[in-house]
């Protein structure tokens, strides 16, 4: 397995009896940094302002995002991670995606985790056809396998005529269901999808759905973030609740769910 950062597996992971993991997080600790709330901006204009009055730049303080998280990720499962606002769900799979460090604990990986986020890098001023080529490039296809790919992706998006235009030109809808589009026409050892599906009609979340479910059968494992409860309920095998950091509750999908609708 990749590892984020090499560190001994804690007693509770070294104890549990696991089929075939894909995902391990050992007591994930995520530490960052920010402007202190009082503190003024840190733009431009203030910046050159506090220095011709010869002040510092502005407070820093740490921000505890993740707090000693440990989990299992089987093949085959799809995981719904919910929690409040600030909870570090989006830490949480930017870390398992290898995009932030670990301050403390490890995260490993059984092959290249892929994140899939509401902000996904697209470029704007190409059109969509241009980012579907480009986006399928990045995922390591031939162009071969993309010219095979291409139909079914204009296809699954709905976005119609409007993959000859620019992306600056879609909705926020429209670009969503083009991300999702394209992530998914490639088989990922893990994939991360991060609010991508908050937007869409009936129809492109049940396609979405159906595709996360095939996903599972012929791939690793998918991780999905969404506030749309009812997405998870019928998407995911298994729900993780984090609260402050910290794993609230984790299991049967009806169970958390319920839990976390009475709080």
């Amino acid at each position: 397995m990749a590892d984020v950062m090499q560190e001994p597996l804690s007693e509770e992971l070294s104890n549990m009896t696991v089929g075939t993991p894909t995902v391990i997080v050992d007591d994930l600790h995520i530490v960052y940094k920010v402007y202190g709330a009082s503190a003024k901006k840190g733009n431009a204009a203030n910046a050159l302002s506090r220095l011709v009055r010869r002040q510092g730049r502005p407070e820093m303080k740490e921000v505890h995002a993740v707090r000693g998280v440990s989990f299992v990720a089987n093949h085959g499962e799809a995981i719904g991670i919910i929690g409040r606002n600030g909870s570090g769900k989006s830490t949480l799979l930017r870390a398992i995606a290898g995009l932030l460090p670990a301050h403390k604990g490890a995260v490993y990986t059984n092959g290249q985790p892929s994140l899939l986020g509401v902000n996904a890098a697209l470029m704007k001023e190409l059109t969509g056809e241009r980012n579907i080529v480009l986006g399928c490039y990045a995922m390591g296809m031939s162009p071969t396998e993309t010219r095979e790919k291409y139909d079914e992706i204009v296809d699954f998006s709905g976005i119609g005529d409007f993959i000859q235009f620019p992306m600056s030109t879609y909705s926020s809808g429209m670009g969503a269901r083009l991300r999702f589009a394209i992530s998914s026409a490639k088989t990922h050892d893990v994939l991360l999808i991060d609010e991508a599906l908050a937007t869409g009609d009936r129809e492109f979340k049940k396609k979405s759905k159906d595709r996360i479910m095939q996903m599972r059968e012929s791939a690793g494992t998918v991780f999905l973030v969404a506030h749309n409860l009812d997405v998870i309920e019928e998407t995911c095998n298994r729900v993780i609740w984090l609260h402050k950091g910290k794993i609230k509750m984790e299991g049967d999908p009806q169970e958390v769910l319920g839990a976390y609708n009475r709080v």
